[in-house]
């Protein structure tokens, strides 16, 4: 069975507004996440959020032709992470953790890393690094270096799993206090290689001129 788990705890800060509730195309950027994932066949989605937020986003009166479920989240996005974790129903053996604020993933790009991921135990939606990258001093100078974009990728959610291998990463990531920013970071404290899947475009909410990217590429697929 295959699940997900929809991170969406964090504050917003930089954004200066609540972009999970933001409208994309008249539907708060939550709500267009979750419903990518319930296209995609989900069995269940756990959203990891605030009860203000899961009210702000209509997710609280919503109806899904399957369980949609809250949960609160921690400290850190990986006590978020493994709270949603420890909300998913029995029997789930594959589970996707997704960036609610990346609204711009579709069915066939999660069907693609789920693909991935069923033949490998890890898989993660990414992208091949194509700008010039710089190196900088702690004054913002850029140094007189080059740095290879070669075999370089972006990290993107969502990143899939076995469940038990997830799980583990896990436990592995509180018995010795490491902060990850990723589950791909989690299994590698395991040894375990993630493969990497292009799911088209899928930036995420960052600041409010992302927002507007995103309206025009969401219409633009329309």
């Amino acid at each position: 069975m295959f699940c997900a788990v929809i991170v969406a705890a964090g504050s917003s800060r930089r954004a200066g507004f609540d972009k999970l509730a933001a409208p994309l195309a008249g539907v708060p950027v939550l709500r267009r996440s979750v419903d990518a994932f319930v296209a995609a066949g989900a069995a269940a989605v756990v959203v990891v959020c605030p009860p203000a937020r899961w009210a702000e986003t209509g997710l609280a009166t919503a109806s899904f032709p399957v369980p949609v479920s809250r949960v609160d989240g921690g400290t850190e996005r990986q006590d978020s992470v493994a709270a949603g974790l420890a909300a998913l129903p029995a029997g789930t053996r594959m589970v996707a953790v997704h960036d609610g604020a990346r609204p711009l993933i579709t069915p066939e790009g999660i069907c693609a890393c789920l693909e991935a991921a069923e033949e490998t135990g890890a898989a993660a939606c990414a992208h091949p690094v194509v700008d010039t990258l710089k190196r900088a001093d702690a004054a913002g100078l850029a140094l007189p270096e080059k740095v290879s974009r070669e075999n370089l990728w972006g990290m993107e959610t969502p990143q899939i799993f076995r469940l038990e291998l997830l799980q583990c990463a896990y436990a592995r990531v509180a018995e010795t206090g490491l902060v990850v920013t990723d589950e791909v970071s989690a299994v590698e404290t395991l040894g375990v290689a993630t493969r990497l899947v292009q799911g088209g475009a899928n930036l995420k909410i960052t600041l409010p001129g992302d927002l507007e990217l995103a309206e025009l590429i969401w219409n633009h697929r329309a």
